[in-house]
Formats: C-alpha cells, structure tokens, sequence
C-alpha cells in the first residue's frame, strides 16, 4: 500500500518545477493506477501561466484551490466571427479572438471562496494572481485531457 500525504513539503516541490517550467505550471497525478479510468490532480500555477481557453466536452470539472489566489474565466464562442479558419478544434480555442469573456469567479481560500464547478462544455481558463495549488477532478481517464495538461 502506498501512501501519499499531500503536505507543504510537496506543495513546494511542485512550485520549484513550475517555476522552472517554460509553461510555468506542473500538474502532479493522484490516481492510483494508470487504469484509473477518473481523473484527479494537483495542479501548481505560477505567475505568468497560460491556459489557452477550453472545454471539457464529455465531463464537467471540480476545481478546488488549496492555496494562492486565481480567477476562473468563463467565456462565449462569438459565432459570427470569421477568423479565416476553425475557430476551435473540439475542445481548444485555436482564435481567443472568437470568444468573448462572460463570467469571471474569484477563488482564493483566505476569502473563503475555495472552489468551482465547471459544467460539461464551458469554455474557460484560469487566470493567476499569485502562486497557486488547484486539485482538479473530472470523469474519465487521463488521455481525455493529456493535451490540455502537457500541451497547453
């Protein structure tokens, strides 16, 4: 059996390979084994991070912030944009200019706002205000979002 005790120790760890990361970001796997057919993770946002704006297609999201101060951007397609090209490829805005931001929500535990729930389609990103640990579950197994987690 192996344990895995989420401390300060580890938080750490995480904010020094996000730090050093082109993407300023580092997620950290929580699921038991490779078939684990959920996803659960810790996810460290540093300063200076980019999420590109996405949707879950097949899954909402439950965002939880365990540290730090972020805004979840929730945004519309504006259908009557043309961008010369796909504006999305299913699941990943490939023009930010043909969406426009329509709700914003504040989590940062030290105002009591711990977390979000992001229904199945949304479009949306974070935005960091400072260093930040998210714990991050949705359905389905991990494939599903490899290209969010390592490609955006």
């Amino acid at each position: 059996m192996e344990i895995q005790l989420i401390d300060k120790g580890l938080l750490e760890e995480l904010h020094e390979k996000a730090g050093s990361s082109e993407r300023k970001r580092m997620n950290f796997d929580l699921r038991t084994t490779a078939e684990d057919g959920s996803q659960r993770m810790l996810n460290v946002l540093e300063l200076g991070t980019k999420v590109a704006i996405h949707r879950h297609v097949k899954t909402s999201e439950t965002v939880v912030c365990l540290e730090g101060c972020l805004d979840e951007v929730f945004y519309e397609e504006l259908p009557t944009v043309d961008c010369g090209g796909p504006v999305h490829d299913g699941e990943r805005a490939l023009d930010e200019t043909a969406f426009v931001e329509v709700a914003r929500f504040r989590i940062c535990p030290r105002e009591g706002k711990f977390g979000i729930q992001i229904p199945k389609m949304a479009w949306h990103t974070v935005e960091v205000h400072e260093p930040s640990t998210i714990f991050e579950a949705k359905d389905g197994g991990w494939e599903t979002i490899k290209s969010f987690v390592h490609g955006s």
